[in-house]
């Protein structure tokens, strides 16, 4: 089992790109680059199932931005995001939900798939 999951959204950090996001997923649906953004938020805030979902978990649960994902592990600035890593004791990261399984799930398709992976 990991030590912890970090779930990294494909959206930069702050205010402003918060702003922009914000309005664009409404504006524009389904052209929103972030599909975890889409299903684990809200107009404004983290929908209260999936608070509840993570806060549940055996393991911690951590979120990063794109930008500050890159910036902490630039190894893995290719990777295709949204996506989830498990953390493993050493710190390395290991793919856990890739991006293409996310654009694919809604809220409760996503909580299975966490669920099922960590066993």
């Amino acid at each position: 089992m990991p030590q912890r999951l970090l779930f990294v959204y494909n959206a930069d950090g702050g205010l402003l790109p918060g702003l922009k996001d914000a309005f664009h997923k409404i504006l524009s649906p389904a052209t929103y680059p972030c599909s975890l953004c889409a299903v684990t938020y809200g107009a404004t805030s983290m929908r209260p199932e999936w608070k509840a979902f993570v806060q549940q978990l055996p393991v911690p649960v951590e979120f990063l931005h794109r930008d500050e994902f890159v910036r902490d592990h630039s190894q893995w600035q290719q990777h295709r995001l949204p996506a989830a890593f498990a953390v493993l004791e050493s710190g390395e990261l290991q793919p856990f939900i890739r991006a293409e399984e996310m654009d694919s799930a809604d809220l409760n398709g996503l909580m299975e798939m966490v669920r099922a992976r960590l066993g």
